[in-house]
């Protein structure tokens, strides 16, 4: 729905813009965030048809912003920095005058509100609302004609918790129902839990993109819990030198000694796959970070030399040496 093909904007003999590919489909959320040099801004103006690209494409909704503005408003809400709201129009005298322009029924004004949760302020005058309640309802205007496309630059500026909560509900569920969303911001703060993607701008080029979700999951303390005398002890992956099951139980060894815990290994394989854990054996998960050697004793058996003091070995199948050789690319 969304997309930028070798994309450049050159701006006082200065090339400001240099995206190779980007793009958001139908359904998802992306954010693309950066300083005010970033080059965000102009891209900004570049996909809401203020500027022309000096080379490349852009497509929002299979539409040309520059040359297609017309087509491009019915397509595509934008949500800008400032609200540009009407301060002389009740609340839903706002919404009822763009109603008018884009000759859409009265009743979507009053839709609209209920989406945003400004229901009860309908007859406010505009000019008393709260930051948090302003940027309410120039995102009801951004969704008022039910935009394939929505761009959103800076969504939570002035909010408090309430509105930052309802705006996420509101542009979730828009992307549930299909919409492109593509947000605009300096910060990922309360975009974390929002987002598919996150892309980060420098000097006009996009320099990373990664999952905000799983970026937070890996930055959360992760434990595994075991079993001590008459407590629980928690123990850090990095200090687990291999995981075995024996006689029905699973224990951790690290180098104070082995501990059992509640977990199967396959419930522990699925959880310390991040943190560098390989299904070795049937009995045995290892720690690759505390692997010293991979052993070959015949063509089909192996075993494993750890870092610890004692140099332990633990048996290495045929299958999982084969696995660990494309792995590790030994």
């Amino acid at each position: 729905m969304i997309e930028i093909t070798d994309l450049q904007k050159i701006l006082d003999q200065g090339r400001v813009i240099d995206i190779l590919s980007l793009e958001v489909k139908a359904g998802q959320v992306a954010a693309l965030l950066g300083p005010v040099d970033s080059g965000k801004d102009v891209l900004f103006q570049l996909l809401i048809g203020e500027l022309h690209p000096t080379r490349g494409s852009v497509r929002l909704a299979g539409l040309d912003p520059y040359h297609e503005r017309k087509a491009f408003s019915h397509q595509v809400g934008v949500l800008f920095l400032d609200d540009n709201l009407y301060k002389r129009f009740s609340v839903l005298g706002n919404l009822q005058f763009f109603c008018r322009l884009w000759r859409l029924p009265k009743t979507r004004a009053d839709e609209v509100l209920e989406q945003v949760g400004l229901a009860d302020h309908a007859s406010f005058n505009t000019e008393k609302l709260s930051p948090g309640l302003s940027r309410r309802l120039a995102l009801g205007r951004a969704i008022l004609n039910e935009p394939r496309v929505l761009l959103l630059a800076e969504p939570f500026t002035g909010c408090e918790q309430a509105s930052v909560k309802l705006i996420s509900q509101v542009v979730r569920k828009l992307a549930e129902a299909g919409t492109a969303v593509l947000i605009f911001a300096q910060e990922v703060a309360n975009l974390e839990h929002l987002c598919d993607t996150v892309h980060r701008m420098d000097q006009g080029r996009i320099i990373e993109s990664f999952d905000p979700r799983e970026q937070q999951q890996r930055q959360r303390p992760f434990m595994i819990p075991a079993r001590g005398e008459e407590k629980i002890i928690l123990i850090d992956p990095a200090d687990i030198l291999y995981v075995f099951a024996q006689d029905d139980r699973t224990y951790l060894q690290t180098s104070e000694g082995r501990l059992p815990t509640q977990f199967t290994l396959a419930e522990l394989e699925k959880r310390l796959s991040r943190s560098g854990f390989f299904r070795v054996h049937r009995a045995y998960l290892v720690n690759l970070q505390q692997v010293k050697e991979v052993i070959p004793y015949t063509r089909d058996s192996f075993s494993l030399r750890l870092k610890d003091t004692a140099g332990t070995e633990i048996p290495l199948s045929k299958s999982a040496e084969r696995e660990l050789r494309e792995l590790l690319g030994y």
